[in-house]
């Protein structure tokens, strides 16, 4: 990378209209950033970690997003902080070989913030909500199976396991049933049909639209995002270099215990040996982690009701040991 330079202070102002990421003082607090150091915002968005931390130290961000929609968000970034910020396009899971790619082997810093951003909530041609009507898309990227895709063509059990398993409904077989049986008269193609579907057979709660678990493992479903979120972690284990931080944000339980048991058994507060591999190679593994925090950070009084949407969120964040990374077989057996 090129040297670290000041940013042109014209374009502050342009580029400060990328909204504040959730926790995002926290965030930049856990990874500490430092001149001359290089940090990964992973999911890119609309640039709040990145321009935090550019604000922060006088750092290098790669920001990463597989979404091609940020690009002008991105660019704006990169003419506000020349040569301090550039933008990748992919899956945060591929980091090692998306930054090989720009001759960068190892990071200083990770952030992730997992799942939906808000924009993309915001805007209906992309399928992600049922509060304005829309194609039934829900793709993060341009690529693969639709949510409209899934819904019309997997099993009445398959998609039962969908909505149980990521959304965590109750209900997910009367649902399922629901769908198999209107797609029966026609295919299922926007975003309010199936959300009505979903209501006639769900009882809704004050303040939560009884579709949104079905809404939410559809999307993960779509995405492959807890595989994604496995691979990020993996992936981030492998470029810290010793003394880098990693810092995550998560939106939901599922999310959160696929982050929580990796740094558990990364920094030693779960047994790491694996039960398939012999007792001398699973002694070997060191902690490659240590932990920031006893526990998540959660958002204070006042984020929450600046940002409704913060209202989930979690932060768990650790500090890179000199150990080696743990094999990737770990990470399955661990999920």
């Amino acid at each position: 990378m090129s040297p670290v330079e000041r940013p042109a202070h014209g374009h502050e102002k342009a580029a400060r209209a990328a909204h504040l990421s959730v926790l995002c003082a926290e965030v930049v607090a856990a990874l500490a950033p430092r001149a001359g150091e290089v940090f990964v915002d992973g999911t890119f968005g609309a640039g709040g970690y990145s321009m935090a931390l550019l604000d922060a130290a006088e750092c290098q961000v790669i920001g990463i997003d597989r979404d091609p929609s940020v690009r002008g968000r991105a660019d704006r970034l990169a003419a506000a902080y020349p040569r301090r910020f550039h933008l990748v396009e992919g899956r945060f899971g591929d980091m090692p070989d998306l930054l090989a790619g720009i001759g960068i082997e190892a990071v200083d810093g990770v952030a992730l913030d997992i799942g939906v951003s808000s924009m993309q909530l915001d805007q209906p041609e992309r399928g992600f909500s049922f509060q304005q009507d829309g194609p039934l898309d829900m793709r993060m990227g341009g690529g693969g199976e639709t949510a409209a895709d899934i819904v019309n063509s997997r099993s009445e059990a398959e998609l039962a396991d969908i909505f149980f398993i990521y959304g965590e409904e109750r209900r997910a077989r009367a649902i399922a049933r629901a769908i198999v049986m209107a797609r029966l008269e026609k295919p299922i193609t926007r975003t309010r049909e199936l959300a009505e579907i979903v209501a006639r057979v769900v009882r809704g709660v004050p303040g939560i639209h009884p579709a949104t678990r079905t809404f939410q493992a559809l999307r993960i479903a779509v995405n492959d995002e807890l595989g994604e979120l496995k691979r990020g972690l993996a992936a981030a284990e492998k470029l810290l270099k010793p003394e880098g931080r990693l810092a995550v944000v998560s939106f939901h339980s599922l999310e959160d215990r696929v982050v929580k048991r990796f740094l558990d058994r990364r920094s030693g507060k779960q047994a790491g040996a694996s039960r398939h591999l012999p007792a001398a190679k699973g002694a070997e593994r060191r902690p490659s982690f240590s932990l920031l925090h006893k526990g998540a950070v959660t958002p204070g009084e006042a984020e929450i009701a600046a940002n409704p949407r913060a209202r989930s969120a979690k932060l768990r964040a650790a500090k890179r040991t000199a150990a080696p990374a743990w094999p990737d077989d770990d990470m399955r057996e661990a999920a």
